[in-house]
């Protein structure tokens, strides 16, 4: 009995199937009825939808600043940190806006959050591609990070509606939707670049948000929020709706619901039960965000040097010359770079594979491992074949250990701090990637070597930060309220699951 659950009558549907809950139990929970309506129809949709944010936000947005500086660079003769400033205010405006979008979704709405952040996106990526002046450029791509802060939400949202045997696969099948997005890019840029230039590249590479924009309409908000602040009947509309797209039964009886006032709170990140698991998450998420990026930008930067062993002696002769030397990426760049890409589909495969059979934890631990194997391996004077299959390894895997970070964060926090935990640490992924230029490009002058080894330490510690997590998150459920303690609804009513 728990006198602080308010019950909600339900009038038609059939049984809870026994996997689920006990049959003569008179009520359920969103957990219950989102495992009994099972995956469908519906979630076919919000696959491609969320896919669809994914791509033209996250990934187009991120791929084109590998693309863009490199052009800046030449075209406005930019010195090196201007360079690197270049990408990295997109990433403040991320870190400084990720936080706060997770508040905004935990308070008001999964949905409300990811309307705001889209729009705002589209409003200023169209914007960034008319900015006459390097100043103008840094402000308007630094609001567009602001703005692509809030679309990991999308992944909080799409979460929350997957029945806990797809949940692993189908937030990792968003890469798929992310390798789809950077390939395109690449793609959209071998057009437009030679011909109409950047600033094209720019506004057409934001119009695919307009699509989204319009399907983000259809979207509803998440019954689980919906259950925690209290709109019952809404919740109940939203699991019927599913329930009729998928073709399947609503549970008899009546929902439980536990309304909670104090949703999106920063304290409930460091309770007793989460504050080790938030600390650890934060590393991680950095520590991938800065891995991911830096080798997205090491990657231009090794194609234009032809190998690792020739990039200190060539900038020693740029530097002879001019420091503003600058050269434009060739046909033979963009076909590596596009190869490199691809490698997010095999990353995604052997994640896949993984995931369910070792385990979030261990998943993450060996995408940090190979990662940072094979940023050693680079150390040895290899040609451009070796070169492209090794950069092709290591960013399969550390995409990969990306995404699993993903599927782990949601399944960890409960509703109150599922978007604010989510948020919190795609913040720090952002404090990651905002410093990895400096690396990637300006520590690079001096020593190539020194930058790897910098890039496979940090690997090596988050590899041992995945295994110190104290939460396996396989197999279980999504809980509701942070008033519970941790596990009391991650295992079916009717398993009687051991711990």
């Amino acid at each position: 009995v728990r006198p602080e659950l308010e019950p909600i009558e339900l009038g038609d549907g059939a049984a809870v199937p026994k996997e689920f809950a006990n049959p003569t139990d008179d009520t359920f929970m969103v957990e219950d009825a989102v495992e009994a309506i099972g995956f469908g129809k519906f979630q076919w949709k919000l696959s491609v939808i969320t896919g669809l944010a994914w791509a033209s936000t996250y990934a187009m947005e991120m791929m084109i600043l590998s693309i863009l500086a490199p052009q800046l660079h030449c075209e406005w003769r930019l010195l090196s940190w201007q360079v690197a400033l270049l990408t990295s205010v997109v990433f403040v405006g991320m870190m400084s806006s990720s936080t706060l979008w997770g508040n905004i979704s935990d308070q008001y709405g999964r949905k409300t959050g990811l309307k705001i952040s889209v729009l705002w996106t589209l409003y200023y990526g169209i914007l960034s591609g008319f900015a006459p002046v390097y100043s103008w450029i840094l402000v308007l791509r630094g609001l567009v990070g602001f703005g692509i802060g809030g679309v990991p939400q999308s992944v909080t949202l799409y979460a929350e509606f997957l029945p806990m045997k797809a949940r692993a696969k189908c937030i990792l099948l968003i890469e798929v939707f992310w390798a789809i997005g950077t390939v395109f890019e690449v793609l959209l840029a071998v057009l437009v670049m030679p011909t109409l230039g950047w600033r094209w590249l720019l506004i057409l590479s934001a119009l695919p948000l307009l699509l989204f924009a319009g399907l983000c309409f259809w979207l509803p908000e998440s019954a689980r929020y919906d259950v925690l602040s209290g709109n019952q009947e809404k919740a109940l509309a939203t699991l019927k709706r599913i329930a009729t797209e998928n073709g399947a039964p609503m549970p008899l009886g009546k929902l439980v619901v536990s309304r909670q006032e104090d949703r999106g709170k920063m304290r409930d990140l460091f309770t007793p039960h989460f504050r080790w698991t938030t600390l650890l998450l934060w590393f991680i998420w950095f520590s991938n965000a800065f891995s991911y990026y830096g080798l997205v930008l090491l990657t231009t930067e090794f194609f234009q040097a032809g190998d690792v062993c020739s990039i200190s002696s060539r900038r020693q002769e740029v530097k002879a010359k001019c420091s503003l030397t600058c050269e434009y990426l060739t046909e033979e760049d963009y076909t590596d770079l596009l190869w490199t890409t691809l490698s997010e589909f095999p990353g995604v495969l052997v994640t896949l594979w993984i995931i369910d059979r070792i385990g979030r934890k261990k998943t993450m631990a060996l995408s940090f491992c190979v990662f940072s194997f094979c940023s050693l391996l680079l150390f040895l004077c290899v040609g451009r074949n070796v070169l492209t299959v090794l950069l092709f390894i290591a960013r399969a895997f550390i995409s990969g250990g990306f995404q699993a970070a993903y599927v782990y964060t949601p399944e960890v926090y409960p509703t109150a701090t599922r978007a604010l935990g989510l948020g919190t640490c795609s913040g720090m992924a952002r404090v990651g990637a905002l410093i990895t230029p400096f690396i990637a490009q300006v520590m690079l002058e001096s020593s190539v070597y020194l930058t790897l080894v910098v890039y496979s330490g940090c690997c090596l510690l988050a590899a041992l930060a995945s295994c110190f997590l104290p939460i396996e998150t396989k197999g279980r459920g999504l809980q509701e309220s942070s008033h519970k303690e941790w596990g009391q609804e991650m295992v079916g009513r009717g398993s009687h699951s051991p711990g």
